[in-house]
């Protein structure tokens, strides 16, 4: 039985690097995130808007226009109120309407009483003009109607006129009389710009206090986004070692998963300085040793050399493994299948071991939260030592316990007593000094295991007599 080797000193921890000296990596954008929140609100806001303004635009316009109409309309009802037939046959009004200009020439207010075939009658502003007496449709109701027919693009003042037009026959007529009151569209048409007018600067106004309010609340509501980068500069210059300012409830997580990665980043480079400490001191014995041995010109340098060398070798083999493992811990999506691994571990090992029978059990569909190659190297010591110490059989049983896989390889061997078994995770210690070996196969499975945050144990195997290893991984299914 070997003595746990006399150079595993641990070396204290190195304090912390102050600041960085380094200029920030520049990174790929794709553009302001402000500008993109208010290019958005803006185009959201104008489209609202327009669709809002137009649809009140068209409201508006046709109560102002059924307005007018309803005006018209009272003087054609009381235009047919006082029509009358002459003795001739002829149409005649009892009592025009009181409106002064109706009797203005061309005063833009017209009346109208005409039939086909009949002498018509009109309001004095018509003057020399007629209006329009269409036949395409049949006004039994009250009709209206904008038109151009007094529409002249030379005059100075063209006129475009809104009639309202209804058919009735009169007592003692057959004929149907076509009644129509007009009137140019000039007032009204003031009327609906004023407030197209009104209407436009008032959106306007409230478009541009939308979008001014989209600004600062997008600037007001990034703004921990600034204080985060704020936080971080300050971490790079030496003053912080996380982020501690209070932060809005949709900012926590990420500044939470962000002071777990510097956590984390900062335990790695820990372990890192911890281990390159640890190898450093590990060599320095076999060095002096060496050179001692060289300087005095001793008898037995060579084997002074082989020896100390396969300690530096053994130590060198040991700090790299548990160097990649914490290296590859890093990756967050890391994950081996379990049976892949298994299967291939018990081929290697059957061929160095053809008289050792290894048995498997488990479910074939289990993965663990481990790169493959450490699984490789965690099974493939267990196994070994199983094969290596054992009497010709091994068992390899796997389950899925509490977010666990599980592993239990179990030997027909002498087993170890309970007093040694947590001397055995020492490094260089090697219960059997007579078969070949380094010492360092299952201080390198604990180690690897801790970096998983897994666990291995040593038990006694009640089925086969020998020893019984629990290894213990986090589940990645």
């Amino acid at each position: 039985m070997a003595e746990a080797d006399a150079t595993d000193f641990v070396a204290p921890p190195l304090p912390p690097l102050e600041g960085d000296a380094h200029p920030a990596i520049p990174v790929r954008t794709t553009g302001s995130l402000s500008r993109r929140m208010i290019l958005i609100a803006a185009a959201w806001i104008l489209l609202l808007l327009t669709g809002g303004g137009y649809a009140l635009d068209r409201v508006l316009t046709d109560a102002i226009t059924r307005n007018a109409d309803a005006q018209l309309e009272d003087v054609l009802t009381a235009l047919i109120v006082s029509g009358e037939i002459g003795p001739q046959g002829e149409v005649i009004s009892s009592r025009e309407p009181a409106d002064q200009r109706f009797l203005e020439p061309n005063s833009g207010l017209y009346w109208q009483i005409s039939a086909p075939g009949q002498d018509w009658l009109a309001s004095r502003s018509l003057w020399d003009r007629r209006l329009a007496y269409g036949t395409k449709h049949n006004d039994l109701g009250v009709h209206s109607y904008d038109s151009n027919q007094f529409f002249d693009p030379k005059a100075e003042n063209p006129e475009r006129l809104r009639i309202v037009e209804r058919d009735a026959t009169l007592p003692g007529s057959k004929v149907r009389w076509r009644f129509q009151v007009a009137q140019t569209r000039d007032g009204l048409d003031a009327q609906i710009k004023v407030l197209r007018k009104t209407l436009v600067r008032s959106f306007a106004l409230l478009g541009f206090g939308l979008i001014v309010m989209a600004a600062l609340q997008t600037f007001y509501g990034l703004w921990p986004l600034r204080k985060v980068r704020e936080e971080i500069a300050r971490m790079r210059a030496g003053k912080a070692r996380q982020i501690e300012r209070p932060m809005p409830i949709e900012v926590a997580p990420m500044v939470e998963e962000l002071n777990a990665l510097i956590a984390h980043n900062e335990r790695q480079a820990e372990e890192a300085r911890r281990h390159a400490g640890n190898l450093a001191h590990a060599l320095k014995t076999p060095l002096t040793v060496i050179m001692n041995a060289a300087t005095a010109e001793a008898v037995d340098l060579g084997e002074t050399v082989v020896r100390e060398a396969r300690t530096m070798r053994r130590q060198v083999d040991h700090h790299l493994a548990r160097a990649r493992a914490v290296g590859r811990r890093g990756s967050a999506h890391s994950r081996a299948d379990v049976w892949p691994s298994l299967e291939s571990v018990e081929r290697a090992v059957g061929i160095l071991y053809r008289h050792v029978r290894i048995d498997t059990d488990g479910p074939k569909d289990l993965q663990v939260h481990v790169e493959r190659q450490d699984l490789d190297e965690m099974l493939g010591n267990l196994i070994e030592n199983a094969a290596k110490y054992g009497g010709g059989s091994v068992f390899v049983t796997v389950s899925k316990h509490s977010g666990f896989v599980e592993f239990l390889i179990e030997d027909d061997g002498v087993g170890i007593p309970e007093e040694q078994r947590l001397r055995i995770f020492d490094r260089g210690v090697r219960l059997d000094s007579g078969k070949p070996g380094t010492g360092l196969g299952m201080a390198i499975v604990r180690d690897v295991a801790e970096i998983y945050e897994g666990t291995v144990s040593l038990e006694e195997s009640e089925d086969l007599g020998g020893l019984l290893v629990r290894l213990r991984l986090p589940a990645a299914n």
